[in-house]
């Protein structure tokens, strides 16, 4: 099997990451005003009578984690590791309150998860091995400490947007926005870093 291009593959990674952080979103935010089209928005509460609330907030932090690396496409493969337990979390939910449906559709995104992970399946040999592989791992752009740094910046923007939505709906859509365009920036802190040990 050839490898997807690209492009295509930050589309799928983009996709999966907004569907889980906007979930994830969805359910914390205040009143669930926030964008996202896979439900419900009120697992927490539906949780709840079955004393598994604090489950159901681990469920959406969880979601909000593992699709924030996604969206922003800076750690695609490490979240697409991490969602294949997420996925199986939730599918068990579903079925545990026999939901109708949303099986069928975590399963379309559990193989969106696999074509991911495919693309980066020379990282996979080594682990297998448990050790140093004969078999060679394609080169990937170089990341830095300030970049995952800044990253890390707007990931916690995320979740200090939670609580400024019980406050203020529209500024806590703004600090949304500015955790993506700090992390969109971490991208830029590892060229220049890269730029500069060349010199």
């Amino acid at each position: 099997m050839k490898r997807i291009p690209y492009l295509s593959i930050q589309a799928i990674s983009v996709f999966l990451g907004f569907t889980f952080w906007g979930s994830g979103m969805a359910k914390l935010f205040y009143e669930h005003q926030f964008f996202g089209w896979i439900g419900p928005v009120w697992l927490i509460e539906e949780l709840e009578p079955y004393g598994l609330g604090l489950y159901g907030k681990f469920i959406a932090l969880s979601q909000i984690t593992i699709g924030y690396m996604l969206v922003t496409i800076r750690y695609k493969l490490l979240g697409s590791i991490m969602m294949l337990p997420l996925i199986g979390n939730i599918l068990m939910v579903t079925i545990s309150l026999q939901w109708k449906g949303t099986p069928f559709v975590l399963g379309f995104l559990l193989l969106l998860d696999l074509i991911l992970l495919w693309q980066y399946r020379d990282f996979f040999r080594p682990l297998i091995d448990e050790g140093k592989s004969r078999f060679d791992i394609k080169p990937r752009k170089i990341r830095t400490r300030n970049g995952h740094l800044v990253w890390l910046a707007g990931l916690a923007l995320q979740f200090f947007a939670i609580q400024v939505s019980y406050w203020n709906w529209p500024a806590a859509c703004g600090v949304v926005l500015m955790g993506l365009l700090l992390s969109g920036l971490s991208f830029k802190v590892d060229r220049m870093h890269s730029i500069l040990d060349q010199k």
